[in-house]
């Protein structure tokens, strides 16, 4: 006896998917550098991303600029994503967040928040993230956690978008998930594709010891300074 599939592909139907890539941080611990430009192989962060993402099956996808944004802008322009510009990006990852969100054309079962600093993630490890939304048995936001360390990107539902959007909920308040874990069902993996960002020099040369490479940095055309 077979077995009985749904949608005649698989145990899960489809989910349709928007995404929100964000590429507007001022890099501060980076000098200013824009960390989406970065070169692995020759090939900006912000385009692995948005590889990273087709590969994945997301249905459309907003990319969020700021810093430098004239600098990205062109990487990205011959893609089939939306392109919108945070003149407020200063004010932090949430405005960004908020931003993209409201500028998602369809409506979709599932948001993808993604970060253009993750030179690690690819298809597989995004598939992987979509899986584990699908087969969720309770909350609406699905994250991956890696040995206890949080990291990204985070997937959650339609409502929860709009909850954002109403200023019901703010996921980039730092203890916001800590203190509403009814909300998330996480993803444990031992994957570190998940957790690897580019935040400053250090890790730049970390990354690149680790995979034996060069990778090529941008100028810091307006560079940041700590206060």
């Amino acid at each position: 006896m077979g077995c009985p599939l749904k949608g005649g592909g698989g145990l899960y139907s489809r989910v349709r998917l928007g995404a929100v890539l964000l590429a507007a941080g001022e890099g501060r611990r980076m000098n200013g550098i824009a960390k989406a430009a970065i070169q692995m192989q020759g090939v900006p962060l912000i385009n692995r991303a948005l590889f990273g993402l087709s590969g994945a099956g997301v249905d459309e996808v907003v990319v969020v600029l700021g810093h430098q944004a004239d600098l990205l802008e062109p990487m990205v322009k011959d893609f089939p994503v939306t392109i919108v510009r945070n003149s407020n990006y200063t004010s932090g990852q949430m405005s960004s967040v908020q931003l993209g969100l409201e500028n998602l054309t369809g409506t979709f079962d599932a948001v993808l928040i993604c970060l253009a600093d993750q030179p690690l993630l690819n298809t597989q490890d995004l598939t992987a993230l979509i899986g584990a939304f699908k087969k969720r048995s309770t909350g609406s936001i699905v994250m991956p956690r890696v040995h206890g360390q949080r990291g990204n990107p985070i997937i959650f539902d339609w409502n929860v978008r709009n909850e954002i959007l109403a200023g019901q909920k703010n996921l980039g308040c730092r203890n916001y998930i800590e203190k509403n874990p009814e909300l998330v069902s996480p993803f444990e993996t031992d994957n570190d594709h998940y957790v690897v960002d580019l935040d400053t020099p250090e890790d730049v040369d970390k990354l690149q010891k680790r995979l034996g490479l060069i990778l090529n940095m941008p100028e810091a055309l307006h560079p940041v300074t700590s206060l």
